[in-house]
């Protein structure tokens, strides 16, 4: 004889089914984000420059043509992993100043038809603090993003 499923057997494995998942969506999103802030992130390591090399980020608008995991416009090159692409080592500020400083200074201006990055005149400590930031996103372990090695 064959068994016929009831209303209250359909709404239990309903009800069951929608609790099972809901759990498993939950438990996995509060592992996905304690993965991030606990192994991602380097919270621990923002300094004072890194907070100050965001703001001119921000300020001069950058994100606008540059991208930082994959997040911005793609109109100048991703800058997630820059600092390694230019060989610069993690603690070496000195040399994240100069490197950055002297490729923002070469950048074409005024030239028609060409892409080119603004001149912002940025001061020597502008231009430290934006070394530090890259060279703290540059420490972010984003599970090898960008997937390129090129300069």
């Amino acid at each position: 004889m064959r068994e016929v499923m009831t209303k209250s057997m359909a709404r239990n494995i309903f009800y069951g089914g929608s609790l099972f998942f809901i759990i498993i969506f939950v438990g996995l999103s509060a592992h996905s984000h304690l993965h991030i802030v606990n192994n991602a992130t380097n919270a621990e390591t923002l300094t004072d420059s890194v907070r100050a090399g965001k703001r001119v980020w921000e300020e001069k608008a950058c994100i606008n043509c540059h991208t930082i995991m994959g997040e911005g416009a793609y109109f100048a090159p991703e800058l997630m992993n820059v600092m390694s692409r230019w060989g610069i080592e993690q603690g070496d500020h000195e040399g994240a100043k100069d490197t950055l400083q002297a490729w923002m200074d070469a950048m074409p201006t005024g030239i028609e038809g060409r892409r080119q990055m603004p001149a912002f005149h940025l001061s020597d400590e502008e231009y430290q603090n934006l070394a530090d930031f890259l060279l703290w996103v540059d420490s972010i372990d984003a599970q090898d993003w960008p997937p390129n090695d090129a300069g």
